[in-house]
Order: structure tokens, then sequence, then C-alpha cells
């Protein structure tokens, strides 16, 4: 499995310059609020998936005053060798390097080192609309599997291309034709993709829920989507009118969305904040596992203050569970470093302990 050995962050958000290593088990990064605990881990996140965690554009991560920011790391690969990945991201765009040689498309390094990051921005996977639910499903379901990052893509071009048509008043009938035929192929496979995913999940959601929390009630993950009724094209020929006189595509997998229920009921409105930390903790879980089972290895787990809103009972329940052997190399933030430490010194001898402030990283011995 791929584990950082070394990472080397320059100009990102408020880091200046850092070079760090890494233990291959658990890394504890504690510090206040504000100093840089999360930046470290979205640059972990970012030389995985090329993009960072948190959607907005590229330009707010760089450096007050500067016009780009570069990551480096050093992994160890699942064959034993070492490799060395570069990202350097600037106003004209990205770089990405593997050993010094250049990566054609980013697409292609998608699943190269996988990762799952849980952090409390995960709340708007509760609160906010269908289109984080879907980010979610793309951002685990394209490092698994090449094919459906190429088809997500490609509907997403598409359907661009679609809605700018829909926005001449008169668009040419044939050519919107000739766009539908080519987006129902892609959708067909994100949409099965998807219905997969949606009920491989359920189960290990409702698991991880019980171990966290120790409740009664019962959670679960369902999945929603215009391709239930019918197929894109009949979709598509059905809303045609409205897509005219709204001027833009009104139904297809773009509309879709992962329904999140507890006992029955939307878990944004049915559950407590404590609960909905825990079912979004055992979400992310879940999604570990399913990609560890894809990958036949662990992938890299950052656990960014994850302990907000959890009771002890639960913290204990979480860093047990995270510091088994089924599990690869593990990155926690957090506030509190003796509480931090407290639990982890108890579970683990191979760790290791970074203290934050200010976008600066201090190995504690």
């Amino acid at each position: 499995m791929p584990s950082l050995k070394k990472i080397v962050v320059q100009d990102f958000r408020n880091i200046v310059f850092q070079e760090l290593s890494f233990s291959p088990n658990v890394n504890c990064i504690s510090g206040n609020n504000g100093e840089g605990k999360t930046n470290l881990m979205d640059a972990i996140y970012y030389l995985s998936m090329t993009k960072s965690a948190f959607p907005a554009p590229d330009s707010t991560n760089f450096r007050y005053g500067t016009a780009g920011f570069t990551i480096g790391g050093t992994y160890a690969m699942e064959n034993g060798l070492e490799s060395r990945f570069s990202i350097k991201v600037s106003e004209e765009g990205k770089k990405l390097t593997r050993d010094d040689k250049p990566c054609p498309r980013m697409s292609q390094h998608i699943g190269t080192l996988p990762l799952v990051m849980v952090s409390p921005a995960d709340s708007a996977l509760v609160s906010d609309s269908g289109e984080e639910r879907r980010r979610l499903s793309n951002a685990v379901l394209s490092q698994m599997d090449g094919e459906y990052l190429a088809a997500a893509q490609a509907y997403s071009r598409l359907l661009a291309q679609r809605n700018k048509m829909l926005k001449d008043f008169a668009p040419d009938p044939s050519l919107l034709e000739v766009i539908d035929s080519r987006m129902e192929a892609q959708a067909k496979l994100i949409h099965e993709s998807r219905k997969q995913f949606s009920h491989d999940l359920n189960p290990v959601v409702a698991r991880y829920y019980q171990l966290i929390s120790g409740g009664k009630e019962e959670v679960s993950v369902s999945y929603k989507s215009d391709l239930e009724k019918a197929s894109l094209t009949d979709l598509f020929r059905e809303h045609r009118e409205r897509d005219f006189q709204l001027r833009y595509t009104t139904a297809g997998i773009q509309r879709d969305d992962f329904i999140f229920s507890m006992d029955g009921h939307p878990i944004r409105r049915a559950g407590s904040q404590g609960q909905q930390k825990s079912f979004l903790v055992a979400l992310k879980f879940a999604q570990y596992e399913i990609m560890k089972r894809s990958y036949g290895f662990a992938p890299m787990l950052l656990l960014d203050d994850v302990f907000d809103k959890l009771d002890l009972g639960r913290i204990s329940n979480l860093i047990g569970m995270v510091a088994g052997e089924d599990f690869g190399q593990i990155f926690i933030t957090d506030t509190d470093k003796e509480r931090l430490s407290g639990i982890v010194d108890r579970i683990t001898d191979d760790r290791a302990y970074f203290n934050a402030v200010a976008g600066s990283f201090t190995k504690v011995e």
C-alpha cells in the first residue's frame, strides 16, 4: 500500500516552506485552530487527487502574495519501491510529475495514491444539496475505476455543451440529438456505478455507525436518480420543451442524489449533532472499507478534527478501529494534544507527533 514517507510543501495557504518525514502508521498533528493543521492535510490530499478537498478555485490556495504553490511527496509504493510525486500549480495551470517524468493527463494519476479524508466540512454532505453527495461518490469511484472517471468527465463536458446550446434562442434540434446520444452511454455507466456503490455502502455504513455510536437507531443510504424512471434519451425527449423554455438541461444524472436516513427519516432532521457527526464518520469509514476491498490494500486515512462533537467513548471506539491491522497509514489532527496522545499511545508505539504553529510544523519527540 502507498505510504507517504516525506512531504515538501511550498507556498500552500499559510505554509511558506515545510519538509516533514512521517511514520508509516499513525501521525498526529496538534495545534490551535487556524495554525495550519487542515492545510497540511489538504496538501496530502492534493498530491493524491490533484485538487483540494474543498470546492474552491486553485488560486485560493496560493499563499498571500504568491502566484502558485508546489507540493512534493516521496512514497513507499505497494511494490516495495519508492516513487516521488510533485505537483506545481500556478495561474497558468498544473504540472504533475512522477519520478521527474511529466504526467500527460491528471486523470491518469487519480487512484495511484488512494486516500480517504474525514473533516468538519463533511457536514455539508448532510446539510447541503445533492451536489456535495455526488462529489463524494465521484471522489470514491474515480479513484477505483478509470472508466467511471472518464465517463464522468465526458458527461460533464457534453452537459456544458448542451446547456450552452439551450441558451441559444433557436438551438439546432439535430445537433442536440447528437449530443444527447453521446451522453447516453456515459450516463448509463455512471448510473450503474453509483447504484452499485450505494448498494455496497449501505450495510457497511450501518455497521460502522453502530461501532462508533453504540446507538439503537438505524441508519441507511439509498440512491435516487432520474435514470430509475427511463433512459437518458427518453428523459431528454420527455423534457425537451421544458429544456427549451428554461434554457438548461432539467433531467439527467447531474440531478442524482444519495439519501441519508435515520430510522426512516432524513438524518438532517432526525439526527442530533452528535448522531450526524457519527453518521458522517461511519460514511467515510465505509468508503474506506469499500476502497480497501477494491484495491486489495488499505488507502491512506486523513482524520481532520473528527473528535469535535464526539464524546470520549466514541473517540476511543474510533481510534481503536483505525489503529488496527486492517488500516494503513493514518494522519490525525486535533486541538488537544493530551487527548490525542492519551488515546494513541495506548494503542501503538509506531506513531509520530507534530505541533503546528502559524503554518510551521515541528516534530515532537
